[in-house]
């Protein structure tokens, strides 16, 4: 994930008040904790599963500490399921993966630190490389297998995060994973709505990701985010990847009214 276009570097820095550091510094000790019980816990289960379930309640509890409250509403997804959502923040992933169980589809910029890399691992997570054209038929393949093993997967189409007002053109290249008449996976679109905080949350424009992170952990209101589960691609929605990818985005841009 990178910060997306929707922000420019001449908009004001985002300051941190003093009070909030003293937040911030019990945030990443609790962090830290649950970092270490997880993991332990994670490697201690690992044997005796083939879908480790500690990876979920990890970004879940990762959200809570963040201040984050979410709320789900409509379909309820099933085994098999393939999210197509758009992208505010790093928080749409603890928000998505704590409600779901899903793993992600990342950028493979994530892969280049070594630590992030190893805890998305730990989530089955699937790094592809979006400007390497050569390279979409392996990734496609990635994708497929890895729906097999985990049962619910997540791409952000707009390929960046975005501020939140409005959507960036869906990619369609990945979708190719999903086969237009294959009943065995749920292609469901996700709208993540942030309310009137998007613009707040959102990780945009020339921000480096660690001051979005530290400006969402200086918070002392919650970060109240819904996920709408909308209901899944079917008939001429799944014509073809171009087709899924504009319905998608229709009807995330329906249900936000932003269309």
């Amino acid at each position: 994930m990178k910060p997306g276009p929707s922000a420019t570097a001449s908009e004001p820095t985002r300051r941190i008040a003093l009070w909030g550091w003293p937040l911030i510094a019990i945030r990443l000790v609790a962090l830290a904790a649950l970092l270490l019980l997880c993991v332990s816990a994670y490697y201690l289960v690992a044997p005796f599963t083939a879908r480790n379930p500690v990876p979920r309640h990890f970004l879940r509890w990762v959200g809570t500490i963040a201040g984050l409250r979410v709320t789900v509403l409509g379909t309820p997804p099933i085994t098999g399921t393939f999210f197509l959502a758009n992208h505010v923040s790093w928080l749409d992933i603890p928000a998505l993966a704590g409600a779901t169980g899903t793993a992600f589809i990342a950028h493979d910029g994530l892969a280049d630190f070594a630590p992030l890399r190893w805890l998305c691992a730990l989530n089955d997570t699937v790094f592809i490389a979006r400007h390497r054209r050569s390279t979409v038929s392996d990734q496609v393949e990635q994708i497929r297998k890895a729906l097999k093993e985990t049962g619910a997967l997540t791409i952000f189409p707009e390929g960046t995060t975005s501020a939140g007002t409005q959507l960036l053109p869906f990619k369609s290249s990945l979708l190719s994973a999903i086969g237009t008449e294959d009943d065995s996976v749920t292609a469901q679109p996700v709208w993540i709505d942030y309310g009137r905080d998007a613009a707040e949350i959102a990780w945009v424009g020339d921000e480096p990701g660690l001051d979005n992170a530290l400006r969402i952990l200086a918070r002392r209101k919650a970060v109240r985010v819904t996920l709408h589960l909308l209901p899944p691609l079917a008939g001429e929605d799944r014509r073809d990847r171009k087709a899924m990818a504009r319905y998608a985005q229709r009807a995330i841009e329906e249900a936000s009214g932003k269309d």
